[in-house]
């Protein structure tokens, strides 16, 4: 007879069970579902800590210091000077309107945020409606629409930096033959026309992404709701406000976190387009804030503004999760 070890609770193993015994012993440590949770999490969350938060931390306690990160001009700590000298002097209101700086990067990266997003919601609404209807070739459309999301944003921005070419471009080219222009213009040299370009270029890349996220949303909605409205003679109009918007929810908050926050931090199109200018009109927060850090090598202002983008973008999703998040009710 095989041999046999008593556990702790009163129950026996045989030697020769194995993976059986390994089981049952584990079984008999009879975690509670709050302890499994933390044994579980301890992994992830020290993860986090030590590639995330720490990072955050450290970037909030550089804001309230000055001098290099290398012992070349040792750091010495200054409190809310940095923030300070942000913020300049003068009313707050005039100061967003009309200074330079960080409150022009600060008034870029909001018109650039809440111009473009809206209308790549709604651009990527009606193409995850269209694509969401049965026909011919619908399956190569789905895939065809995702071409400009792929192509990466330095590489997009470069690009388009061509076709806008005020000597050269094709889109001037264009113009110019269907008789909309007479003679080729700077697109992306005049800081009235440059931001409004990269709003177009930003546009034509994203909103195939917020479509592919509604389109999957959609796909989630059961039919039986729709069959239910037209036997009822609801309308395409008001199935679409009754039933798909408000099922839709869900969807629509994690299109609207997933495209603001990278939008708010927009780098590698002004970066790659036009370097931020001209005359600073397409430097946003992210740009101004890499030009400060690495440029001028002014760490405590550099970390400082991270650490107002951090806010504002926790602020901007705390919003949208208080708006649109409707916990599931079972």
């Amino acid at each position: 007879m095989a041999d046999t070890v008593e556990s702790s609770s009163g129950a026996t193993y045989g030697e020769g069970s194995g993976r059986q015994n390994r089981l049952q012993r584990y079984r008999d440590l009879r975690f509670t579902e709050e302890e499994l949770a933390v044994i579980l999490l301890t992994p992830v969350v020290s993860f986090l800590l030590a590639v995330s938060f720490y990072p955050i931390f450290d970037t909030v306690v550089g804001s309230l210091h000055t001098g290099y990160v290398l012992e070349i001009n040792p750091q010495e700590f200054v409190g809310l000077e940095n923030y300070r000298d942000l913020y300049g002097s003068g009313p707050l209101l005039d100061q967003f309107l009309n200074g330079d700086g960080f409150w022009n990067a600060l008034r870029v990266s909001l018109i650039y945020t809440f111009v473009s997003v809206p209308i790549e919601l709604v651009l990527g609404l009606g193409l995850a409606l269209l694509l969401n209807r049965e026909f011919k070739g619908k399956y190569f459309a789905q895939a065809a629409i995702l071409f400009p999301w792929a192509i990466p944003t330095v590489i997009n921005a470069r690009i388009w930096a061509w076709m806008f070419n005020g000597q050269y471009g094709v889109i001037n080219d264009l113009l110019i033959r269907v008789g909309i222009l007479q003679q080729p213009f700077p697109f992306l040299a005049k800081p009235d026309t440059a931001l409004y370009a990269m709003l177009f270029i930003t546009i034509w890349k994203t909103s195939s992404f917020m479509a592919l996220i509604l389109l999957a949303g959609l796909q989630s909605i059961p039919d039986h709701l729709y069959e239910a409205a037209r036997m009822d003679g609801a309308s395409r109009i008001r199935q679409f406000w009754d039933i798909t918007l408000p099922l839709l929810k869900p969807t629509l908050l994690v299109a609207l976190i997933f495209r603001t926050l990278p939008a708010f931090q927009a780098f590698g199109l002004p970066f790659g387009l036009t370097g931020g200018g001209p005359a600073s009109a397409t430097t946003t927060l992210v740009l101004f804030d890499h030009q400060l850090t690495f440029n001028r090598l002014n760490f405590g202002e550099g970390a400082a503004t991270a650490t107002i983008i951090t806010l504002i973008a926790l602020a901007i999703a705390m919003v949208y999760v208080g708006t649109l998040y409707e916990p599931e009710v079972r």
